[in-house]
Formats: C-alpha cells, structure tokens, sequence
C-alpha cells in the first residue's frame, strides 16, 4: 500500500507538469487523483484490510500524499492563471501610437455663433455683457423707457403679459434701465438675450426671436461717438470696406433716433437679390438717450448723457450667412445647421 500511494504521488506530479495550459485538465485531474472515486480514496478504503499497528502509519501517509497533491494542484492553478492573464493582455495590446479614429463633434448655431461674435466686438471695445431676467415688469420694459400707458408705442410691440404688471420683455431694453439703477456712469454695456412678442411665424418674424442692445454713458457722449462706435462694429462685423448710413427714426427711448444701414457687403453698394437693389441693407436703431430715461434712473441729464443701440441677431445671423427664411435658424435640421 506504501508503494501504490508513492506512486499515486508520483504520477500526479508528472502530469501536473505536463499540463498544456487548459483549466479542464487540471480539474480532471483532480477528479482523477482526489475525487470520490479518485486513486487516493480507492487506496484509503482498503485501509480496513490493514493490522491495527500499520493503519496510523498508512493513514498518515495518505494525507501527506493528499496535501502535496492538492499543494501542487493549487499552484498549477496560479500558474495557469497567470499565463492565460499574459495571454489576454498579449492579445489585447494597444499601439497607442496608431492614429485614432477621430469624432465628428458638434458646432455651435448660426444664431450662438453670431451672439458670440457680436459679444467679441464689442468687448473689444471696452463694454461689459449683462443679461436681465426674461419676464420682467411693465416698468422696465415701458416705463422706465418713457413709454407711459396708452402711449402708441405699446400697440406696435404686441406684448405677452402675464399679470397686468408682468410680461415677457419684448427687447433687451430693461436690462439698460436695470444698470443705470445699480451703476453710476461712466457705463458701457451690451445686453444680448431671447426676447417675445405676439408676431406671426413667417420668412421674416418670430413670436421668439433675439437682440442685443447697448448702452453707452457718461460726460460729454455725443451722436459722433455713436457713429464712430458703430462704424467700428460694422467694419468688424461685415468687413473692412462697410459704410453707414443714418436714417432719421423716432423710439421714444432716444432723442434724436436714426435707422442705421450698412452698404451691401455681397454687391458693395451696386445692388442686388440680398439688399433688394438699394445697396443698403437695415441693421439697428440707436440714438442717444432720452434725458427722462438718464431721469427716471437718477443720473443727472444735463451733467450725463449717453447713447443706445439695438439689432436683432436673427438679422445679422441672416445677411452675415445669406440666409432668406428665419425659420431655418429654428427647425433644427441638421441638413441646414451642419453648413456652419
């Protein structure tokens, strides 16, 4: 029995050695060797046949043989783990200088692109960007603008109201008269933001559309400031080669008011399909500062004066792009927005 359980011993080492690498061989083998019907447990149930003197000394051997089995099995396992970890990461191995498969990644709106461009500008040019809340009072969208109740101006803005005092602004107007109340001149600001009113959809209007307005106070601010200002804008904006041109208006907001147009930067004044043939296309309003508006905010009009300015973004986005129907800029088809 001592011989059959050193070779037992001796058998299992061998083929533990010779394992190809497979987890099935080795639990094979472990069925084979120390499972139920194993060769180590046939031996340990003819140990009854043994004298009560050799049954302690075959018992022994028994298990020390079963525990340099088990011992080696265990670390045939370790090993046949580690070799197929190796083998997976030899499979697996990236070249991380191969080029990789670049993203289409997204792009900001026509509509985002042009607000930013704007903003650019006119940072360049010393303002600050504010923004103001979208539903706002009466007052700061008409009153506080010298535009009282019942006054016409109100009937050609088509505003949504909310309460009697409440309503979506209908221009970025109120964010002017909210810094005027906070700030003391000198002050220069731009207002960009979305704005409401009651308009049908068409090629040209919106119920939702954009502006930025701006703002410009302090001693001795004249109208020349205001065309040297948006000279600059426009220059930047639509090229070097870009005139103004002033039309007189009325906004009860500003005293004197103008319509301002530029010179058609696609046929350079000559005339064509994008400016109709007048060589001129409408930008903005501007003018400077109503002295009851520099009141109603406190500041002093005959020791401040100033200038403000208003366009609407979905405009410029239009000439800049040459773009002829608003409502592109709003149905997100990415057959249209992938252009830019």
């Amino acid at each position: 029995m001592k011989q059959m359980l050193e070779c037992i011993k001796q058998n299992a080492l061998e083929q533990l050695a010779s394992l190809s690498g497979e987890a099935s061989e080795l639990e094979a083998l472990k069925v084979r060797y120390l499972g139920k019907k194993g060769e180590l447990t046939a031996v340990l149930r003819g140990m009854g046949k043994l004298t009560p003197e050799e049954r302690p000394v075959i018992g022994q051997m028994a298990n020390e043989v079963r525990e340099i089995i088990e011992a080696a099995i265990e670390e045939k396992a370790a090993e046949l783990k580690e070799k197929a970890r190796a083998a997976k990461l030899a499979a697996e191995r990236l070249d991380v200088t191969m080029p990789a498969d670049m993203k289409e990644l997204g792009h900001r709106h026509p509509l985002a692109q042009v607000e930013r461009d704007l903003c650019d500008i006119f940072l360049s040019m010393g303002f600050d960007v504010v923004e103001g809340p979208e539903v706002e009072y009466d007052y700061y969208n008409f009153q506080a603008l010298n535009i009282p109740e019942n006054h016409p101006a109100r009937d050609t803005q088509d505003t949504f109201y909310i309460t009697e005092n409440i309503l979506l602004r209908s221009q970025t107007s109120p964010v002017q008269v909210r810094t005027m109340e906070q700030q003391r001149p000198p002050i220069r600001i731009v207002s960009p933001g979305r704005v409401y009113r009651s308009d049908a959809v068409d090629a040209t209007h919106s119920p939702v559309f954009h502006q930025l307005e701006g703002l410009v106070v302090d001693k001795g601010i004249t109208m020349g400031d205001l065309k040297g200002m948006l000279e600059t804008f426009a220059k930047n904006m639509f090229g070097s080669s870009t005139k103004l041109r002033f039309r007189p208006h009325h906004f009860p907001f500003t005293e004197p008011s103008a319509e301002v147009d530029v010179s058609c930067f696609v046929c350079g004044g000559e005339g064509c399909r994008l400016c109709k043939g007048e060589g001129w296309i409408e930008i903005l309003g501007a003018g400077m500062v109503h002295p009851n508006v520099l009141k109603g905010c406190n500041i002093d009009p005959d020791e401040y004066s100033g200038f403000a300015f208003g366009l609407g973004i979905e405009r410029i986005a239009m000439i800049k792009y040459g773009i002829d129907d608003m409502r592109l800029l709003y149905e997100n088809d990415m057959r249209f927005l992938s252009q830019f």
